[in-house]
Parts: C-alpha cells; structure tokens; sequence
C-alpha cells in the first residue's frame, strides 16, 4: 500500500514553469514505476510523464516531450515534474500514480494507486 499527496499547482503565465511533487508513504517506494497524469474538465485523464523505479526510464507524452521533467528521489520518497514553457492547453488537475514493477504504463486503469489532485493553470 502506497499513499500519495501532490503539491507545487498553482496559476501561471504562459511560458511559465512550476515544480510539482509526489509525496509517497511506505517503505517499497523504490520498488513502483511512478507516472503523471492530467485531466482538464469534459476530458478523460491522460498519461504525461512515467518513470521506472530507479529511475534508470523516462517517458513522456507527445504533447509535453521537451517541456516536461519527471524525475524521482528514492531516499526522499518524492517524485517531480518540472514543467517549463506551459501553454494554456497544459491547464489541468494533475495527478501521480504508482504502479507496482518496472512496466510504466500509459493506461489510468493500471495503476492502483492516486493522490488527490494538483491544480495547474495557465493563463494570462
């Protein structure tokens, strides 16, 4: 069992960056693939970033690759997404999933575990 909190949304002007992390519990976080998603109103979650257990992988969707940073410290338990030149399309509930094994999945389904949501907004 693994519980996760996200931090770091808030409001910011295109081009803009911001830090969100990943807080998790429990003593196996080195052992999940952790991933990003997001999901703006009348839209269905979608996969942004993943990131192999120790980090050794990273993935990113196509609309973020080049933008977006996922990156992981095991000792701390967290895992990160920089996002840098956002746009207002990047405007979303963000979310961070852990999935037990080294298999990042793209699919929501597959993934067990959630944290409640960050919210990120850009806008000028």
């Amino acid at each position: 069992q693994v519980q996760l909190v996200e931090s770091g949304g808030g409001l910011v002007q295109p081009g803009g960056s911001l830090r969100l992390s990943c807080a998790a519990s429990g003593r196996t976080f080195s052992s999940y693939s952790m991933g990003w998603f997001r999901q703006a109103p009348g839209k269905e979650r979608e996969f942004v970033a993943g990131i192999t257990p120790k980090g050794g992988a990273t993935f990113y969707a196509d609309s973020v690759k080049g933008r977006f940073t996922i990156s992981r410290d095991n000792a701390k338990n967290t895992v990160f997404l920089q996002l840098d030149s956002l746009k207002p399309e990047d405007t979303a509930t963000y979310y961070c999933a852990a999935r037990d094994g080294g298999y990042v999945s793209w699919t929501p389904n597959d993934y067990p575990y959630w944290g409640q949501g960050t919210q990120v907004t850009t806008s000028s």
